[in-house]
């Protein structure tokens, strides 16, 4: 099973009056994990999956501990944890090699927007995902 490691800059404008990175700020950094996997990878030979749009149906997030900001990236691991025939579960660490800060998962909707509906995982879709599934989700 891979997981899908992105890069994640931290910005001065992510901290709170805490001094460390907001709670909503981690939405945007799955986010920007989420669509690195799903938007740039994927279609990486060409490939129309997921260009089509998809919406986000939930997000579920555990917060381990507090994130300061530092000049140096936060690495956010992204893998599947379900497929079903229009939807899927992505889980997330946000982490450094010593530390998580969040574990979360989000569940995914292939979206057509044209017809503004849902639609199936396409078999593309499918099995590139596969390559990115295990069953353990991020939060417990």
């Amino acid at each position: 099973m891979a997981r899908h490691i992105y890069s994640c800059p931290l910005r001065w404008s992510d901290m709170d009056a805490f001094g460390h990175v907001n709670n909503v700020v981690f939405l945007r950094y799955l986010e920007e994990a989420r669509i690195d996997f799903m938007f740039r990878l994927a279609p990486g030979d060409g490939s129309p999956s997921f260009a089509g749009g998809s919406v986000v149906a939930r997000h579920e997030i555990d917060y381990v501990r507090p994130l300061v900001h530092r000049h140096a990236p936060v690495t956010i691991e992204s893998w599947v944890t379900k497929i079903t025939a229009a939807s899927l579960t992505i889980a997330y660490e946000v982490k450094d090699p010593e530390q998580v800060y969040v574990r979360a998962s989000t569940v995914v909707v292939p979206y057509n927007l044209a017809e503004e509906r849902p639609r199936r995982i396409t078999a593309e879709e499918k099995f590139f995902l596969q390559e990115y599934l295990d069953q353990e989700p991020a939060v417990a």
